[in-house]
């Protein structure tokens, strides 16, 4: 299934220089993650107090320097051995903060419905639970799209990018989360099913 998840080796390769500058800091797994997070609160109230004008481009900036550091945290375990219990459940449980921060506060877009917006957040978070469950079950964490993590991410970004250079989104914007949503009841399918296999 197409997902954005498609494109994180090539992304990591990018992102090679930045693990090597931040292991001679001093940096670990777990600071990555908790920086991760940091970020990811600082856009949700960032967003919050000023839905409007620059903002639209900050966000989408901020989600890229997210899924930067979402790369990196799990690269920096892996390559240099940090990986830890405590560094699994900082990772799960920062990335479902950083969803709840960022996208709670799109509710002020114009012309957004709330229920659908909390409809979203809440089968986002469905749908990391199953990409743990599957862990669980068969071992293998999941991340099958669409409409996974970077996919929603990439979503995020791109809505407010329309915002701050096309303002009749809002004609549109329930259609566009709809279809997030049937994409996300797919992707939590897709997760469950293969940890079956």
């Amino acid at each position: 299934m197409i997902s954005a998840y498609n494109l994180k080796p090539k992304f990591q390769q990018l992102l090679k220089p930045v693990l090597n500058l931040l292991y001679k800091l001093k940096f670990t797994a777990n600071h990555i993650t908790l920086l991760a997070m940091l970020l990811s609160v600082m856009l949700g109230i960032g967003f919050w107090i000023h839905p409007y004008g620059k903002m639209f481009l900050v966000l989408p900036a901020g989600l890229l320097f997210r899924m930067a550091l979402n790369a990196l945290d799990g690269m920096m375990a892996r390559t240099f051995n940090m990986q830890s219990k405590i560094g699994e459940i900082l990772n799960e449980f920062g990335d479902i903060v950083s969803d709840i921060f960022i996208y709670f506060p799109l509710v002020k877009l114009p012309g957004l419905n709330a229920l659908l917006l909390l409809a979203f957040v809440l089968m986002a978070i469905l749908n990391e639970f199953a990409g743990v469950l599957a862990k669980a079950i068969s071992g293998t964490r999941r991340y099958d799209g669409p409409m996974g993590k970077s996919d929603r991410a990439f979503l995020a970004g791109l809505i407010c990018l329309v915002f701050y250079f096309w303002k009749d989104l809002s004609n549109f914007i329930n259609y566009v989360f709809i279809f997030a949503l049937i994409l996300l009841l797919i992707s939590t399918f897709i997760r469950l099913k293969n940890a079956l296999k």
